[in-house]
C-alpha cells in the first residue's frame, strides 16, 4: 500500500453540480439563478460597499477633517516629566530606552520633548525632536539636547 492508491470510502464525496445542461438534470432553465435581475445576467458582480440601492454606509457617515498620510506622530514627553525620570533613575543623561524602560513610551514610539513644567536637574537627553521652549530650559540648566 502506498499514497498513489489511496482513495476516499465508497459514497462520501459527491460529483460536481452541473448546471445549465437542460431540464432533466433539475438545474436547466435558469441554472439556479431565479428569474430577471442583475443577478440573474453573465458578468454581473456587486460593487465592493453596495447595499441594493440603500444608501451605502461609507456615504451615511459624516466627514470632516484631514489626515496627512506622511504626518509624523511624536508622543509628547514633558520637561516636568524629565525631572521625574532623572529622580526615578538617578542618571545624568536620558536615552530613548530610559524613556521606554521608565513606561513613558513604548519602543516604536517617536519622542518630542515639550517645555511644559521646570527642570533643575543637568542632563543630557536624546529624542527625536525638541520644542524651542524645552531646548531652551534644558541648556539654561546646564543640560544638553541631542536628536536622534
Amino acid at each position: 500500500m502506498d499514497l498513489s492508491s489511496l482513495k476516499p470510502a465508497q459514497g462520501s464525496t459527491k460529483g460536481k453540480k452541473r448546471i445549465g445542461r437542460g431540464p432533466g438534470s433539475g438545474w436547466g432553465g435558469t441554472a439556479g439563478r431565479g428569474h430577471k435581475g442583475a443577478k440573474s445576467r453573465s458578468g454581473y458582480k456587486i460593487k465592493a460597499g453596495f447595499e441594493g440601492g440603500q444608501m451605502p454606509l461609507q456615504r451615511r457617515v459624516p466627514k470632516f477633517g484631514f489626515r496627512p498620510p506622511n504626518r509624523v506622530a511624536y508622543h509628547v514627553v514633558n520637561i516636568g516629566q524629565l525631572q521625574g525620570v532623572v529622580d526615578k533613575l538617578g542618571k545624568s543623561e536620558l536615552s530613548f530606552q530610559d524613556f521606554v524602560s521608565v513606561g513613558l513610551v513604548g519602543k516604536k514610539d517617536l519622542i518630542k520633548i515639550l517645555g511644559n513644567g521646570e527642570i533643575s536637574a543637568s542632563v543630557k537627553v536624546e529624542a527625536h525632536a525638541f520644542s524651542k521652549s524645552a531646548q531652551e530650559a534644558i541648556e539654561k540648566a546646564g543640560g544638553e539636547t541631542i536628536k536622534l
